[in-house]
């Protein structure tokens, strides 16, 4: 019996032939010399006691790469759990902003893909609590085999509810693959976070966020201060009850317009790494370019980088990624505070106190 094969919404060519693979690999090997890793996304010590005793106020935790930590509703949600130190032989750049061990209960689980980092069967056997996983369709049979049973798979708009909390996969341009025989046999997406009964947010008010921010030693301190401090923008409280965008991992397409019109978004999480060389990744990763136009298009109020300065997936670095966002930032005339850059480990409190 055949493998159902999933496909994106719009036909995109899928950089996976051997050739077109070891083409990147040598251009890869030419460039990493001329690359300068000195520059690491900031790191906070979190603030473990607030996520622990949180039931009121919605937050979001960055963890790293695609990984956070949302509290909304009462619940304790994670996003593409990986805690793993190293990405094939790839060692990790910064630690993990919450050590496992110091990880609440988890409510509900949210996978946006298999790719290995964004779904790790180590890292899910070690988080506590009851753990409902919602993943994509074609997702659940594998992960039945390892043993997990509190599964719900979803296709593309569906949604299901928990404790009054409402997620909704939605589209993304990608593709998945954990071996070589089972390309595209589940889907990939995004998930809308949002309580059942509230459609909007409401803005409350705005608060300073002071972060004891580390600095690596680098010749060009000048330039680094200025990414350093973006991290310490004014961050805004956003809602009592706000909907939240988890755009897992993504091209950039038309599907984010639609994920706009149908959803009113307070905070979208989107990825801005992993996107060089253009020509082999520029189908399944946004650039910081695109991924500012994402942001326009789904309307969002808030934009929160995610998906680079944890792992070496590609080409480019942490730093050019931030300066590439920074530089289109400044030419669209977005306001800089709706610019969300989180040090690792910090937690937005999105209301309250």
């Amino acid at each position: 019996m055949r493998l159902k094969k999933f496909a994106n919404i719009d036909p995109i060519e899928q950089h996976t032939s051997f050739k077109q693979f070891n083409r990147w690999r040598q251009e890869r090997v030419r460039m990493q010399p001329r690359k300068d890793y000195s520059y690491t996304v900031p790191c906070v010590q979190p603030d473990v006691a607030y996520l622990e005793n949180n039931r009121k106020f919605p937050s979001i935790t960055w963890i790293g790469h695609s990984t956070f930590l949302i509290q909304i509703g009462g619940m304790n949600v994670i996003t593409d759990p990986v805690w793993s130190s190293q990405m094939a032989f790839q060692k990790r750049l910064t630690p993990p902003g919450l050590d496992i061990d110091d990880v609440p209960p988890i409510d509900a689980v949210l996978i946006s893909h298999s790719h290995y980092d964004h779904l790790s069967i180590q890292t899910l056997r070690r988080l506590i609590g009851p753990r409902q996983l919602i993943v994509p369709a074609g997702l659940g049979a594998k992960l039945r085999k390892k043993g997990f049973i509190n599964i719900k798979e979803l296709h593309w708009w569906e949604s299901t509810s928990i404790h009054g909390i409402r997620f909704t996969f939605v589209p993304a341009q990608h593709s998945t693959r954990r071996n070589p025989w089972d390309t595209n046999s589940s889907h990939w997406g995004g998930f809308i976070i949002e309580r059942s009964s509230s459609r909007s947010g409401k803005l409350i008010g705005h608060v300073r966020e002071q972060a004891d921010l580390s600095s690596p030693a680098d010749d060009n301190k000048e330039r680094m201060h200025a990414l350093d401090s973006s991290f310490e923008c004014v961050k805004p409280y956003v809602a009592e009850s706000p909907t939240i965008y988890f755009a897992g991992d993504s091209g950039y397409f038309h599907g984010f317009k639609e994920i706009g019109r149908r959803f009113p978004i307070d905070v979208a999480l989107l990825p801005i790494g992993a996107y060089e060389p253009e020509w082999f990744m520029g189908p399944q990763h946004t650039t910081p370019e695109q991924a500012l136009q994402a942001f326009v298009d789904t309307r969002a109020t808030w934009f929160v980088p995610m998906h680079y300065g944890t792992f070496k997936l590609a080409n480019d670095t942490p730093l050019e990624a931030l300066e590439r966002l920074e530089t289109n930032r400044e030419k669209r005339a977005i306001e800089p505070e709706r610019i969300v850059a989180l040090p690792i480990g910090q937690t937005w409190k999105l209301a309250g106190k």
